[in-house]
């Protein structure tokens, strides 16, 4: 490093750690203009994706961009498409000159029949931005007025319109009425309306598979409330058939919750994102309108608390059926431990009636030793006969019995009394 340089050798992650701020700048837009925004899910259809856009990409003279690349811009036609990759979708934005009238089609567009989307269909916005014209008043009654919003922003310089509602192509439209917004403020408030139907739509996701799932979890929750009830009365008898249900019941709980938990976060992450456009928006109230963000949090926020109900009653269902199973398996144990005690209570028995048998075979086995013993001698009396000894060998022999006894017995039983203090150690 030389003096006065700051070259330091940089993290491995610094650079996209910091170019990740500006990774989403606000595109600056100017009036008349229509955006239009497709957004797929991809997250299973990563290589479609990059597909298209190399094709998409070569067809305008311009280098594929890499498949680690999560931003990428084409010029096309009068304007530019931006393609952006996110965790589980990736959005087409494409601009160009607003058309004659709100609405009116657009002759030539990148999404035509050569566009070969990527992935399912998620969400679609037609954006225009229009200067304030008596013709554009009339427009306005282009949106259906039961689900109309309409809002001012930033004092007035600008007057939002949508009624949430899809036209013959899936596009959700939007007005936007400028009364003098810099190109940028006009970057940035296209960039939250996007945002806005983009996340509100994917957040809406989470809720069928709430109301699919809350019918399953509703039939673990009688599954447990019968075994319950059975556990009152049968316990003892039926624990282990009643373990058996409901280590079932929790399978079918765990796999429901394993498979709704990526789900329901990514909905509640999407939910804060939309809060959060709307917060900045700072929108003000027309007469006789409701607001987008009132419009919205009357829809989506019970959604997401239905999502976070099943959420919680999964929750709550697993604990009670920890509980249920501890149960079980305490009336288990002490039938387990029960069971163990006869068969120690069995086994000390026999251990007695062993005790006794070998203290039988002992004294037979004194016997039979003193028996031999006995025999050999009487050999020995009568080779001592034959070489002179008066005695005659029938009473040596006699004679040496209650000997041989007494010293088989005495041998035994110190051996007896030596393994019974190895075991004491």
């Amino acid at each position: 490093m030389t003096q006065g340089s700051f070259g330091f050798p940089p993290a491995d992650l610094r650079l996209r750690a910091l170019g990740e701020i500006h990774a989403r700048p606000y595109a600056l837009v100017q009036a008349p203009r229509v955006i239009f925004q497709l957004a797929f899910l991809t997250e299973s259809a990563g290589d479609n994706d990059h597909e298209m856009l190399a094709d998409l990409s070569r067809s305008s003279g311009v280098a594929p961009p890499a498949r680690e690349t999560s931003h990428h811009a084409i010029s096309w036609g009068q304007g530019t498409l931006r393609w952006e990759r996110h965790t589980e979708f990736s959005t087409y934005f494409w601009d160009c000159p607003a058309p004659e009238r709100f609405g009116a089609p657009i002759a030539v567009h990148p999404f035509g029949d050569s566009f070969s989307p990527p992935g399912p269909f998620i969400s679609g916005i037609r954006l225009e931005i229009r200067h304030d014209t008596p013709d554009t008043a009339q427009e306005m009654s282009v949106f259906d007025p039961t689900s109309l919003c309409r809002s001012e922003l930033r004092n007035g310089q600008a007057t939002i319109l949508t009624d949430f509602r899809q036209d013959g192509d899936g596009l959700t439209k939007f007005l936007v009425i400028d009364r003098g917004m810099s190109d940028s403020a006009r970057g940035a408030l296209v960039q939250r309306l996007l945002d806005i139907e983009t996340y509100r739509t994917l957040a809406m996701m989470g809720l069928p598979l709430a109301q699919s799932l809350s019918p399953e979890i509703r039939q673990i929750e009688s599954g447990l409330t019968a075994i319950t009830q059975r556990m009152k009365l049968h316990a003892r008898e039926e624990a282990d058939q009643m373990l058996s249900e409901i280590t079932r019941l929790a399978a079918e709980l765990e796999a429901n919750a394993a498979l709704s938990l990526y789900r329901f976060g990514a909905s509640r992450a999407y939910y804060d994102i939309v809060q959060e456009r709307i917060r900045a928006l700072a929108e003000t109230a027309m007469p006789g309108s409701e607001t987008l963000g009132s419009f919205l949090e009357r829809r989506l926020a019970p959604a997401m608390r239905t999502c976070q109900s099943v959420e919680e009653r999964q929750a709550n269902l697993s604990r009670k059926l920890a509980r249920a199973t501890a149960l079980l398996r305490s009336w288990i144990d002490v039938e387990l431990e029960r069971i163990n005690t006869t068969v120690l209570n069995s086994m000390d028995r026999r251990a007695q009636l062993q005790l006794r048998l070998q203290q039988t075979v002992e004294g037979l086995s004194v016997a039979a030793i003193s028996y031999y013993v006995v025999g050999l001698f009487g050999y020995v009396a009568k080779g001592a006969h034959n070489v002179g000894f008066e005695l005659s060998p029938e009473t040596l022999t006699g004679l040496s019995v209650p000997i041989v006894v007494a010293g088989m017995w005495l041998v035994v039983r110190s051996i007896r009394r030596r393994h019974a203090e190895e075991d004491k150690h």
